[in-house]
């Protein structure tokens, strides 16, 4: 199947255009996509590069939240089909506003959590990463519990990191399972935790690709963990979040608003 070439280009890193892109491209399931990130297209001269990386690729496809119109001229040169973010959607919010947008790269980051709340906590979730300092619990924004390798350590750090949220992580041992409660540490903040599971399948093959052919990693193992898990959280009423088919950016999204 052929595959077509899809260029996201950015004035700052990309994560935005590059989102938006594959959010666009995941309903033509039929069909193969080859992404390319331009980040920090933030100049003329970067921007003639691009146009010019772009037009040497035939039959591509551009998503473009370049904020300067003048570089918005410039990446129109390389006769691509363009789809530019900022020009399918400013004009309708200026209407909607009654005033006109001012361009300036990068200002979405300011929008968001400053650089320094972010970084305390990512330290933080680093720090309370797989139980460890259970004594801080009490500072956590949340705190995810599940069997372990069900995604709790990548979601931690990116809602720590994305949304400066201080998030613990908690992994349920066999040991822990065995009881008919939660480990007494994690009672006193049951608000807070937040339960992820997945397919006993699923679980089996991320365990195969660390520890292979072990116990740990065996399909009936996966499966006796999981069910004694979600028995602990049915008894406590955790809600639980099934991250089987769920992209990290999905389950932080779904855990920020459950």
């Amino acid at each position: 199947m052929k595959s077509h070439y899809v260029f996201c280009v950015s004035d700052h890193t990309g994560v935005t255009v590059e989102a938006v892109a594959k959010s666009v491209l995941s309903q033509f399931p039929a069909l193969e996509f080859s992404l390319i990130v331009l980040p920090f297209v933030d100049s003329p001269e970067k921007a003639q590069a691009a146009a010019a990386r772009i037009a040497a690729t035939p039959g591509a496809l551009v998503f473009s939240t370049l904020t300067d119109p003048a570089l918005r001229a410039v990446l129109r040169e390389s006769c691509a089909r363009l789809f530019d973010v900022f020009e399918l959607i400013a004009p309708a919010v200026e209407t909607a506003l009654g005033q006109a947008a001012t361009p300036s790269g990068g200002r979405t980051h300011g929008m968001t959590n400053n650089y320094e709340s972010r970084m305390d906590a990512v330290n933080f979730s680093l720090a309370l990463d797989d139980g460890l300092q259970p004594q801080r619990l009490d500072q956590a924004d949340l705190i995810l519990v599940g069997v372990s390798r069900v995604g709790k350590t990548p979601s931690a750090l990116y809602l720590a990191l994305q949304y400066g949220l201080r998030v613990a992580n908690y992994p349920l041992t066999p040991d822990d399972l065995a009881h008919h409660s939660l480990p007494g540490v994690l009672l006193a903040h049951l608000p807070q935790l937040r339960a992820l599971t997945l397919s006993a399948e699923r679980l089996a093959t991320i365990r195969q690709a660390r520890y292979p052919d072990s116990r740990y990693a065996s399909l009936q193992q996966c499966r006796d963990e999981l069910a004694a898990a979600e028995r602990l959280f049915a008894r406590h009423a955790l809600a639980v979040l099934d991250t089987t088919r769920m992209s990290v950016e999905e389950i932080a999204a779904r855990l920020r608003h459950p």
